[in-house]
Parts: C-alpha cells; sequence; structure tokens
C-alpha cells in the first residue's frame, strides 16, 4: 500500500480505536491489528503527531506498580473521526470504479 494512503488510515485507525475509551499503546496495537498490522515503532509516532494536532490527550495511571500512559480522543480528534467518513465514502466510490467490471 502506498505510504501516504497507509499513514492517513492508521492515524484513522488509532482514534477510532480510542473511540469509545481510553487506551495504552500495546492495547491499541492489539486492536487495530485485528484489521491492520502495527507495530510499537508505527504506533508511538503517530500518537505523537495526534497529540501535537490536539487529536489526543494523555494522561498516566499506575498499573502493576509501573506508571502507564493512557491516549484519550478529544473533540476535535472525534470531529476529525466523523470528517474521516465522507472520506471513505468516496474512497469507496473510487475503488468501486476501478474494480468494475466491463458490461
Amino acid at each position: 500500500m502506498d505510504a501516504q494512503l497507509k499513514k492517513g488510515f492508521l492515524e484513522i485507525l488509532v482514534l477510532a480505536a480510542l473511540k469509545f475509551k481510553a487506551s495504552y499503546g500495546y492495547k491499541i496495537i492489539q486492536d487495530i491489528s485485528q484489521v491492520f498490522e502495527i507495530s510499537e515503532s508505527t504506533l508511538y509516532p503517530i500518537l505523537k503527531r495526534l497529540e501535537a494536532q490536539g487529536l489526543v490527550t494523555t494522561y498516566t495511571e499506575e498499573h502493576q506498580s509501573r506508571l502507564r500512559r493512557y491516549y484519550r480522543i478529544t473533540d476535535e480528534g472525534r470531529v476529525k473521526l466523523t470528517e474521516s467518513q465522507s472520506d471513505f465514502e468516496e474512497i469507496k466510490l473510487i475503488y468501486h470504479y476501478i474494480l468494475r467490471k466491463e458490461d
């Protein structure tokens, strides 16, 4: 897959993984990997970028005597996620056109 296209999908996938509740890196990887393979070295720069854009916030909590960083989607992140739905509808139309069979 084209790197730029993949980058856009991954950012939206991360936001979607945080849509219903805050989560931490390893759990986000597990959730996303059900539909798209992602590694830690790919996820954490995306999370930093999303945080810099104000689309996610972070907080830490103690878990088994260690601090764990959690990520939470912001209102701006929810707007971005909603806007992406119309983008995906457009992408679906493009793919249907590309994959159409000759009549």
